[in-house]
């Protein structure tokens, strides 16, 4: 337990006071109508929604996430989530657009724009309480779970009382709130944890133990770490860090924030934009600072630990209050502020709690979103009120809050459930890239391989199935091919499925292709038919056009990757490698300008 200050006190106070504060001003207008509570009467700009959006992915697991991946296989481990900077540009430049263009509420609302009948009703009613309810609380759980251990190494709290204190604050200000309390508090949210983060990676690395940038890179133990490439001759490293990340997972794998195609609460964001522009600049200024500019403290933090703690055991010893099933390598990140000096420590702390109240506030308002508009106005009253529909949303929420909570306090592992989390998507992600594209699509191409995506998990995770198809010895298939296998046989299943059933109605097709005016080949023969039906579209817009959109995201890439690399090389004191990406994000900046004055719809 870390002996706080009454300034540290005071601070952490004074936040909690400020944040709460928000919540109730702005109540009275986000009660309004379920427009209000959940979009903000979509009149949002992208500057505050695009930080709305950093904030909510600054979790008080993410710290942790980040630290037990760099103390277990180096700064490299960090692929697994750095090549979803593919799906999140891929929204920014094509899909952004488009669910902005569909004027929903929620992405689930989608499905009935989409498709049509029973199976696009199912299909919406499904997701809703899938996703906004069961997927949503196990998200919240791990992030609650982050809380507890932060708590207990932090303030020597017991996990119950983590979850009782930080969970109360945070569904009453969710509860009265509504989305624009969630977007005004973000923005405060953002800062005081950037600054929280900046200034733990400071400390951890001047700590006299670990004597600087300089010595911390010749320590034995960090220097096996920092490469930001894996091994290239440990092939199951390399494929299961990086090839299989970037050949696969960014596009076929559903998660929360990374969603292939938008969606979520990203998506929920680009619908409270005032418009397309907005839209676009937000979710472009969220990949933006997500991916280059805040993971280097976290794993500074995560380096220096590896001198001070350079095992689990160690971390026992120095800890010894910590329930057994709570140790783990992610525990070093709130175990290093132990050495942060008084007033800093209670900003920092401030910090964490921030980091928890943006990311818990987020989906809990982005769940009940799902539940009030896609389940309890669509299936149980379609005539409520907008009283109702808000109260509904207020109870769903504060449910949430409780069953997380109690689910927190059975977890072990930050990583554990990540993993879980991306292998039960695996597959499905390639049907929301295309859906928007290819006319052939049907709602039963999404229920087949949300199902058969699940039910492999579940067999793969909790039966002997994964020893007899993945085992060390004996298994049919080497252990890096089981998130492979998943994507495959899902994928082979909902094409199948897709070509079995019929296409959804020509009158359905018509009427999205209108409203959204999607660019490619894949809506040739619905245009076709329509024509000869005597019915013309309007023409797109003529400066868009998908492979633009494509160009942009690829020199996005590059942008935005050479930035996140040319910090680290920077830090590292490898100052070659630095300014040749440095001089690479510089050229790459100058041609994505050029390109988006050619695109008509961007914030430019």
């Amino acid at each position: 337990m870390i002996a706080l200050s009454a300034l540290d006190y005071f601070i952490i106070v004074l936040f909690f006071s400020v944040i709460l504060l928000i919540g109730f001003i702005v109540s009275k207008k986000s009660g309004k109508s379920s427009s209000e509570f959940f979009l903000s009467g979509r009149t949002m700009p992208w500057w505050l929604l695009g930080f709305s959006m950093v904030a909510t992915t600054f979790a008080a697991d993410t710290p942790l996430l980040v630290t037990d991946i760099v103390r277990g296989d180096g700064v490299a481990g960090n692929w697994v989530w750095w090549t979803f900077l593919i799906t999140g540009l891929l929204t920014v430049f094509v899909y952004a657009k488009l669910w902005r263009k569909s004027g929903v509420t929620t992405d689930l609302e989608f499905y009935e724009l989409r498709y049509s009948g029973k199976a696009a009703s199912f299909l919406r009613g499904f997701r809703s309480i899938y996703l906004g309810v069961i997927f949503n609380i196990l998200v919240m759980s791990v992030v609650t779970l982050a809380a507890i251990k932060i708590g207990g190494i932090m303030l020597g709290i017991q996990p119950w009382e983590v979850v009782l204190y930080a969970g109360s604050v945070t569904v009453i200000f969710s509860a009265f709130g509504g989305f624009r309390g969630v977007v005004y508090t973000d923005f405060l949210l953002f800062i005081i944890a950037m600054f929280g983060a900046i200034a733990a990676a400071y400390y951890a690395v001047n700590l006299p133990e670990v004597g600087g940038l300089e010595s911390l890179f010749q320590n034995k133990l960090v220097a096996t770490k920092t490469n930001m490439l894996p091994d290239f001759n440990d092939t199951n490293t390399v494929i299961t860090i990086l090839i299989i990340p970037l050949a696969l997972q960014w596009w076929s794998s559903w998660y929360p924030g990374a969603e292939p195609g938008g969606g979520g609460y990203i998506a929920q964001r680009m619908l409270a934009a005032k418009d397309e522009n907005h839209a676009i600049g937000a979710t472009f200024f969220f990949n933006f600072v997500h991916y280059a500019l805040r993971p280097w403290p976290w794993i500074l933090v995560a380096l220096a630990s590896l001198v001070i703690y350079p095992d689990i055991a160690s971390l026992q010893s120095a800890f010894p209050n910590i329930p057994a099933d709570k140790l783990g390598n992610d525990l070093a990140y709130p175990a290093m502020l132990n050495f942060l000096p008084k007033g800093i420590l209670g900003i920092v702390l401030a910090s964490l709690i921030a980091a928890y109240m943006s990311t818990i506030s987020t989906h809990l308002n982005w769940g009940s979103s799902y539940v009030v508009n896609d389940f309890y106005k669509r299936f149980i009253k379609k005539e409520a009120t907008e009283k109702q529909l808000v109260n509904v949303g207020r109870i769903s929420t504060i449910l949430m809050m409780v069953i997380s909570g109690l689910l927190a306090l059975t977890l072990t592992n930050v990583k554990q459930v990540f993993d879980i989390i991306i292998m039960f998507g695996a597959g499905t992600g390639l049907i929301f890239i295309l859906r928007w594209f290819w006319w052939r699509i049907n709602a039963w191409s999404e229920i087949s391989a949300m199902f058969s995506s699940g039910i492999i998990s579940i067999l793969l995770n909790f039966t002997s199935l994964k020893t007899i198809l993945f085992g060390v010895e004996d298994g049919l298939f080497p252990s890096w091919f089981q998130f492979p296998f998943v994507v495959l046989v899902t994928t082979i299943i909902w094409l199948v499925v897709t070509f079995l059933t019929p296409p959804e109605k020509d009158e359905t097709l018509q009427l999205f292709y209108k409203n959204i005016l999607p660019s490619g080949a894949g809506w040739r023969k619905v245009v076709a038919k329509a024509n000869l039906a005597g019915i013309n579209f309007d023409q797109k817009e003529k400066n868009w056009s998908l492979p633009n959109a494509i160009l942009a995201m690829l020199l996005s890439c590059v942008l935005i990757y050479s930035c996140l690399f040319a910090t680290g090389f920077w830090i590292y004191g490898d100052y070659k490698q630095a300014l040749i990406l440095t001089s690479l994000v510089i050229i790459a900046s100058i041609f994505l300008i050029k390109l988006l004055k050619k695109i008509k719809n961007t914030i430019l």
